[in-house]
């Protein structure tokens, strides 16, 4: 590991605009400020910036939907240069869905956009008295009413309206659609059709503030503090991105996995009751059967050189969804394909379609619908209550029952609307006991595309998630893809806890830069990602200390999570992998084992520094992490969250 150095802060930072705006939604006030130069070193960008100001700057205890939450956008300090993948922005808040930190990250043109506008960040507060969108137009930033226009429109309208009115097909928009509107708990926010920022429901943030949508456009150049120098790195770069290290995702995309975690029965299926399918074993559900059949199109997000986005299409001949389009990568494929023990690909698009366009998380849509599907055969919902029967592999009722959801229509939308946490509250309120056992979550947030029951490792780096299950926050699930340890096994528990760790204080860095996770494994180490970093900002970042900011960011956003009331037993797994096992596959029979669970949890704990106990960092953790404005702040918050 290199040593660290003493760091020296130039006057002026490159790379970051250092513009922040503040919004008053209610007053319709926008107010500019400059990010200092420590602020920018220290957290970094994207979800750096918003740990350190929802902490500051949110009260404890607020609801979500209140015009008292904060509603974040922040990009880090690439957009607009050369760095592969760099056109990324963060969303961020109390989440509605979980009660904790809430984040979700889009690529596409936005970041791009809002760099040429000349914005680092934006923090909205309070509510309009009226639907509204923003505009940041270079040095022009401004609200306008939309209620006659737009409110009560698809994402893709929204956005197709709002260029049109602007004459600029360059116009960034993110918008939300009317689950948004409605506030359902799992909505999201669509820009450039088929990117969203999907998890942790930020677009009801929005649509509880009344904000439609954000424009960005602008002609502001990015200046880098060491051109020469940059320009060799990132073009090296450039041919890394452009060859095998991420052939996979640029020729099959995200759904090249599906085989190969099918062999490994960590492919979730009918609701996680199995973790390996036979439409995958008989070659109608994979990867190859998609691009072959399906995709037309391969599209790039701005500054990409991977184009990981697969657009298919079905013929016009179909009968039921003539010539539709849709973005499908593997989390689709599982959440309205296997988890719905669906292998009808048309069906799996039209869902993914409804969710993109009116606006929810296409993954815990799948998942909300494979629980209803589960507690249909289980009895706990009927036919009479849905109006349909919904067994698994069902395919119009299927898209019936998604569009219900989205929408907050009938039975589906009034109990399944908010996701699966509040559709088992809801179920069991109505006297269907235990109901919310079948509700795939961790922290109410929807479980993505892997099986737990054969992966100890990733059960523990799924859990800790500070926005809840996520495989995005530390990538533990290749330690038990590529057998790093035994994952049916509980052995080396603070040997684990410090890989698992490492991976997450170096996605925080990822996340705050942003820039895509397709491209970590282009850089030759750490200290290369810190490299970058100096020859862009001018801020000298060495291995270690790039890291440290890494595990300060992580932790606070758990210190936050504390104070909104969060304890031990959040980080957790569905019971569901605990008490009913596999019947068939590499892992038929295995379930997981609290005690061994409870120990790998302990290991991760001990190598944060936090209690082994409590999962609480310790005094002296934040002081080594320099976050000693937490210390004697992280009593719970009474009635912060709901369960």
């Amino acid at each position: 590991m290199s040593k660290s150095k003493e760091i020296s802060i130039p006057e002026q930072v490159k790379g970051y605009s250092q513009v922040r705006l503040d919004v008053d939604l209610t007053t319709g006030k926008v107010e500019k400020t400059t990010l200092s130069e420590k602020f920018c070193r220290d957290w970094i960008g994207g979800y750096g910036f918003a740990a350190k100001i929802l902490w500051d700057e949110l009260k404890p205890g607020v609801d979500p939907l209140s015009p008292d939450n904060i509603f974040l956008f922040a990009i880090g300090p690439f957009p607009t240069t050369i760095l592969p993948t760099s056109s990324k922005y963060g969303v961020f808040a109390k989440s509605p869905l979980t009660g904790m930190f809430g984040m979700s990250i889009s690529s596409g043109s936005v970041g791009a956009q809002a760099r040429r506008a000349g914005v680092n960040l934006i923090v909205f507060r309070g509510k309009s008295p009226e639907p509204v969108y923003m505009v940041v137009d270079d040095n022009d930033y401004y609200l306008v009413p939309c209620e006659k226009t737009l409110w009560g429109k698809g994402c893709w309208e929204t956005e197709e309206l709002l260029r049109e009115e602007f004459q600029d097909q360059r116009l960034a928009v993110m918008a939300i659609g009317p689950a948004g509107e409605r506030m359902s708990k799992m909505a999201c926010i669509t820009n450039d059709r088929n990117r969203q920022a999907g998890r942790t429901g930020m677009g009801a943030v929005m649509g509880s503030k009344n904000l439609k949508a954000i424009c960005f456009r602008g002609t502001k150049s990015t200046k880098v503090a060491q051109p020469t120098e940059f320009y060799k790195m990132a073009k090296k770069l450039i041919k890394v991105a452009n060859g095998p290290a991420t052939a996979k995702y640029r020729d099959l995309g995200t759904p090249a996995g599906i085989t190969s975690y099918n062999k490994l029965g960590m492919f979730p299926v009918r609701n996680h009751q199995e973790g390996t399918w036979e439409e995958i074993d008989n070659g109608a559900f994979t990867g190859d059967t998609l691009n072959i059949d399906w995709v037309v199109k391969k599209v790039a997000c701005t500054d990409c050189s991977i184009a990981c986005d697969h657009i298919t299409q079905v013929p016009k001949t179909h009968p039921d969804y003539p010539n539709l389009f849709a973005s499908i990568d593997v989390e689709i494929c599982y959440s309205f394909g296997s988890a719905c023990g669906n292998p009808d690909w048309p069906t799996v698009f039209k869902c993914v379609a409804l969710c993109d366009d009116l606006g929810i998380d296409a993954i815990s849509g799948g998942v909300t619908a494979a629980m209803c599907m589960e507690c249909f055969e289980k009895g706990l919902v009927t036919e009479k209550d849905l109006g349909y029967k919904l067994p698994f592999g069902s395919t119009k009722n299927l898209v019936r029952f998604t569009e219900e959801m989205i929408l907050g229509q009938g039975f589906a939308g009034e109990v399944f609307g908010d996701g699966t946490r509040q559709a088992g509250i809801r179920l069991e309120e109505m006297g269907q006991k235990n109901a919310g056992f079948y509700g795939m979550h961790i922290k109410g947030l929807e479980l993505p595309a892997f099986d737990l029951h054969g992966m100890s490792s990733f059960a523990v780096g799924e859990s800790v998630s500070i926005r809840g299950a996520c495989h995005l926050r530390n990538g533990a699930y290749g330690l038990d893809a590529k057998g790093t340890y035994d994952r049916f096994g509980y052995d080396k528990p603070l040997e684990r806890g410090k890989a698992i760790k490492n991976l997450e204080d170096i996605y925080a860095i990822i996340d705050s830069y942003i820039v895509c996770k397709f491209t970590r494994g282009i850089y030759e180490n750490d200290a290369e990602m810190a490299k970058v970093y100096e020859l862009v900002t001018g801020i000298p970042h060495t291995e270690e200390s790039i890291n440290l900011r890494g595990d300060a960011i992580v932790t606070l956003s758990k210190c936050f999570n504390i104070r909104e009331g969060w304890t031990r037993a959040d980080d957790h797994p569905p019971e569901k992998f605990f008490k009913e096992a596999h019947t068939k596959g590499p892992a038929k029979g295995v379930t997981l084992k609290e005690d061994g669970y409870q120990k790998l949890l302990s290991g991760y704990y001990e190598a944060r520094g936090w209690d082994t106990e409590t999962g609480i960092p310790t005094d002296e953790t934040l002081k080594k992490l320099s976050l000693d404005f937490v210390i004697g702040k992280l009593k719970p918050v009474s009635g912060g969250r709901k369960k």
